[in-house]
């Protein structure tokens, strides 16, 4: 059986993109106000080309891309990450006069997208969404709350998800939004200074750019739709199915260094008469952390290949991949805090900030207990099929 690997260009790309996250991109980061959208770090990854790399990427390079900026710097991986999954869906279902306003702008680096998708009445049950796009002349009025949408209130443009069909039936609540709830859900490109639209800042353990917006009957109309009145989730979970395994690269992103910081620290660390890793215990969990990065990356990887090549298993392998990287990342950040003992926990240490920016990726794009349920259904989905076709043979007979 070959053993996968990436080839010598993809390795040698992957290189550069990690000099450039440390030399050119963590010092802007650096200069960035905590919580809120760092323009200058934006425009550089548009000066840099990365922005119209990550457009034009299909699902493997995107999370070579997303993995390699994390593992020297996670604000610009997440910058990078929510201009895509902000402008996916104007790429996916926009007209020519929506792409031509707004992607030459984004691809620079000069707008700031964001999805807003999220409400406080639903999260991982996407399907539940309440706001309202009520009829009004030729458009309609959007009324509700969007919460949890990052780059929110300081971005230049929402992709904005709204029930436009208030009787395509509630979630069915399986915890994905593909059920009669996922009805009747349009998507609108909703620019930041439409009258009725207003935001506020939220403050998350790990200082993003994230916020609440605030409806109060912002007009829209048919030029503001992106794909087709009334199947706007199809839009939402496209664009969703791309960018989940790209959410475990970046979880592996982080995992690797975590993972680099604790050999460096064991091997010149001294104690008990010699260096850390020399202690079976140490060395132990070195490799267990390594074994686990290693695995979540090759699942990564697969689910990405799957993705570029179409294969069918796609939402399994997404949804294995998202669970196991952002699971493994979360147990090898926090082994290698308790590696390095307590200077790992002083501010402005790199494991304090990874130990911060670590817990939101097995929550956001789909909860770890959201995605055990698609592998669930995904695993079982073909048997069900098949006893429902005998029980129909049986009818039959």
């Amino acid at each position: 059986m070959p053993v996968f690997s990436l080839d010598p260009v993809q390795t040698d790309w992957c290189a550069r993109l990690r000099a450039l996250a440390v030399e050119r991109l963590r010092p802007i980061a650096e200069k960035g106000e905590p919580g809120a959208v760092n323009r200058p770090l934006i425009a550089a990854l548009g000066e840099l080309g990365l922005l119209e790399r990550l457009f034009g990427s299909g699902a493997l390079e995107l999370c070579l891309l997303r993995e390699s900026l994390a593992q020297g710097c996670t604000e610009a991986e997440t910058a990078l990450a929510l201009q895509g999954l902000g402008a996916y869906p104007l790429v996916l279902a926009g007209t020519g006069g929506q792409r031509a306003r707004w992607l030459p702008e984004v691809r620079a680096g000069r707008a700031v997208a964001a999805f807003a998708l999220s409400e406080p009445g639903a999260g991982s049950d996407a399907g539940a969404l309440a706001l309202r796009a009520v009829p009004d002349g030729e458009g309609w009025l959007l009324t509700g709350e969007k919460r949890w949408i990052s780059n929110a209130p300081e971005a230049d443009f929402y992709t904005v998800f709204a029930r436009t069909d208030t009787g395509a039936g509630t979630s069915t609540g399986r915890g994905t939004g593909a059920g009669t709830g996922a009805r009747g859900v349009t998507a609108f490109l909703v620019p930041a200074d439409r009258p009725g639209l207003s935001g506020t800042p939220i403050e998350m353990l790990s200082p993003h750019p994230i916020g609440a917006l605030a409806f109060d009957a912002v007009p829209v109309t048919g030029d503001d739709v992106l794909g087709e009145v009334d199947h706007g989730f199809r839009v939402a979970m496209s664009t969703l199915n791309l960018f989940r395994p790209s959410v475990g690269a970046f979880a592996v992103g982080m995992a690797q260094a975590a993972l680099d910081a604790a050999l460096e620290h064991t091997a010149e660390r001294r104690a008990f008469g010699g260096p850390l890793s020399r202690l079976q215990s140490v060395a132990h969990q070195i490799a267990e952390m390594a074994t686990r990065t290693e695995a979540a990356r090759l699942l990564v990887y697969a689910a990405a290949t799957a993705y570029d090549t179409g294969a069918p298993d796609v939402p399994r392998r997404s949804a294995m991949a998202k669970l196991f990287a952002t699971e493994t990342a979360q147990y090898v950040v926090d082994a290698a805090v308790q590696l390095h003992g307590a200077r790992a926990l002083q501010r402005g240490h790199p494991l304090e900030h990874l130990y911060r920016e670590v817990r939101a990726p097995r929550i956001y794009e789909g909860a770890t207990e959201v995605q055990r349920t698609i592998i669930a259904r995904e695993l079982y989905g073909p048997l069900r099929g098949e006893r429902g076709r005998e029980h129909e043979r049986g009818r039959d007979r």
